[in-house]
C-alpha cells in the first residue's frame, strides 16, 4: 500500500557526511506506516511543529508532508549545543493503488502527526467461493459447427 523508493537516499547520505551538513529530514522526523483493519496509518515524529506550520497535499498518489520549525536566538544567546534541526523540511510517500485519497484524515498531538488512510472497497481481502466442479455446477457446454464458403 505504501511504496518508499528514494534511490539517491545513500549519495544524500555520503555527500551529508563528507560535508559535515545535517542530515535529510527522513533521517531527523522518523516515521512508523502500518495497516490495521481497514486503514492504513502513518505517524511522523514532529517535535515542535505546531498544526499551522504543517502543509500535507496529495497529488498522483504522493503524499507530501511540508513542515517548518525554528526557533530564533536572543541578543546575548551564547549556544554551547545547536543538534535540534530547525527550519523547513519535508517528506514524500508514494501511496499504491487501493487507498482513498479523498478521505485521509490528519491529526497533530503531543508532537507526532498521525495520518489515517481508508483502503477502498475493492482493495480489501474478501472471501471467494471455490466450486465443487460437480456436473450440477458445471456450465452448459455449447455445440458449435464449422463450416468452409
Amino acid at each position: 500500500m505504501l511504496i518508499q523508493n528514494d534511490p539517491f537516499s545513500d549519495f544524500d547520505t555520503l555527500f551529508n557526511r563528507r560535508s559535515g551538513r545535517r542530515p535529510n529530514f527522513a533521517g531527523v522526523m522518523p516515521m512508523d506506516a502500518f495497516r490495521r483493519g481497514a486503514d492504513v496509518w502513518v505517524h511522523l515524529d514532529l517535535p515542535g511543529v505546531k498544526a499551522e506550520n504543517l502543509d500535507i497535499t496529495v497529488e498522483r498518489n504522493v503524499l507530501t508532508i511540508s513542515a517548518e520549525r525554528d526557533w530564533q536566538r536572543q541578543d546575548g544567546d551564547q549556544p554551547y549545543f545547536a543538534e535540534r534541526y530547525r527550519g523547513s523540511f519535508r517528506r514524500q510517500i508514494q501511496l499504491g493503488d487501493g487507498l482513498d485519497l479523498d478521505h485521509l484524515e490528519a491529526d497533530l498531538h503531543d508532537g507526532v502527526l498521525t495520518i489515517r488512510v481508508p483502503v477502498v472497497e475493492q482493495a480489501k481481502a474478501r472471501k471467494i467461493q471455490v466450486g465443487t466442479g460437480a456436473a450440477t455446477d458445471a456450465p452448459e457446454a455449447i455445440e458449435a459447427t464449422v463450416t468452409e464458403s
